[in-house]
């Protein structure tokens, strides 16, 4: 009788720990896929990392984006201009 007892009480232990391991990650998913929970730390992180563009800062990255291809086209041109000469 001690045998099955003993047996029991492990089948029981084993059961309530692969109850866990398979609950925690479902849990985790649905508290992370709760709309609150999205709005209130997805939504605020994204914006401190992201913050929106200001009207400056993207006049400062078109006017650089700008120079940076005509520095290439001129680069190209020269090197054209090069290879026809030979």
């Amino acid at each position: 009788m001690y045998k099955h007892d003993r047996s029991r009480r492990l089948q029981l232990s084993v059961s309530m720990w692969m109850m866990l391991y398979l609950s925690f990650p479902v849990a985790m998913f649905w508290i992370s896929n709760q709309a609150d929970y999205f709005e209130e730390y997805v939504v605020k992180r994204k914006r401190e990392i992201y913050p929106p563009d200001e009207k400056m800062h993207r006049k400062e990255m078109e006017d650089f984006k700008e120079r940076m291809r005509d520095r290439k086209e001129q680069r190209l041109l020269k090197q054209m201009a090069m290879r026809s000469e030979e």
